[in-house]
């Protein structure tokens, strides 16, 4: 009588292919569930995700936040994109045209140094009543034509981009605190930088940058404030202090003096001459991201980065 089938298989082989098919089995399911999760680390899928929402920042601050992996792939490269996508002439301009490469202090600072107002606390040369707290701003504007006019005329070569401020009124004084910020282009070859350097500025003890936390020099202190500054901002001379970081970056405060409508036509100073339409200006905010005449529609935002 012949054997069942089974009985025909040597009993080693039916213990090799019982291991073999587990084996199998195990490393399909630990297939499938690094198939599963690899999606969401994936920035091939991530930026375009992230490009059908506008790069929304409130959703990118909300993903840094999940895990460690997830903010590694954003501090690697979802924030450079979203920096590029907001602000493409600005960051064109402070990359050299190669907005994939590196930028000092790291995208994700730059991307806060957009978005955020750093708030303002007392120092050596600015005394404030009140703290006034760190903020997510609604609109940006960012230009070079302001910038210039926070250099000194030495250093007038040199690319920086500075905002408008950002208007904090006060219950003990008159004048609003204005906070501003502003980034350079090619900070580590720049001409303020060899002021700094020659002159031998000392680094500032307590102050911190808030957007890399890098450490700063105060202007200041380095005697490196113009008075175009001042006319700039709608501030007396003496009623403003500012901050570079060793990566470039800029910080500040000033009272802001309220003007009358007579004084708000009156331009001022020389070196505003080429104010006008300035092809450097960018503006965005939660809504909507203006480049020129042109306007393009975008996310919101409101949560602190990671």
């Amino acid at each position: 009588m012949p054997l069942p089938v089974a009985d025909q298989i040597p009993v080693g082989k039916i213990r090799m292919s019982d291991n073999h098919s587990k084996k199998r089995l195990f490393n399909s399911a630990g297939d499938s569930s690094e198939s599963e999760g690899s999606g969401i680390y994936d920035e091939r899928i991530l930026m375009p995700v992230f490009a059908s929402i506008n790069w929304d920042i409130r959703t990118l601050c909300q993903m840094s936040c999940v895990n460690r992996k997830l903010r590694a792939v954003a501090k690697r490269i979802l924030w450079r994109e979203m920096c590029v996508y907001r602000a493409p002439q600005m960051i064109t301009a402070l990359t050299d045209g190669s907005p994939s490469g590196r930028i000092g202090g790291g995208w994700q600072a730059m991307a806060k140094l957009m978005f955020f107002c750093n708030g303002c606390r007392s120092s050596r040369h600015f005394q404030v009543g009140e703290p006034a707290p760190g903020h997510f701003v609604k609109t940006s504007r960012f230009s070079k034509t302001s910038g210039r006019s926070f250099l000194v005329k030495k250093c007038r070569n040199d690319l920086l981009y500075v905002s408008d401020p950002c208007e904090h009124p006060t219950g003990d004084k008159d004048d609003d605190l204005g906070i501003f910020r502003g980034v350079f282009w090619g900070f580590m070859r720049s001409r303020t930088r060899a002021c700094l350097i020659r002159r031998q500025v000392e680094l500032e003890e307590r102050i911190k940058c808030p957007f890399c936390g890098a450490r700063v020099w105060s202007m200041t202190a380095a005697r490196l404030v113009p008075k175009s500054a001042a006319r700039r901002l709608g501030s007396m001379e003496s009623g403003l202090e500012y901050f570079v970081c060793v990566n470039g970056h800029l910080h500040g405060a000033c009272w802001l003096v309220p003007l009358s409508s007579d004084e708000g036509e009156e331009k001022v100073g020389d070196e505003d001459e080429d104010e006008g339409e300035d092809s450097s200006e960018e503006a965005f905010d939660g809504d909507y991201f203006y480049r020129g005449n042109q306007i393009v529609r975008n996310g919101q935002m409101g949560l602190s980065m990671v």
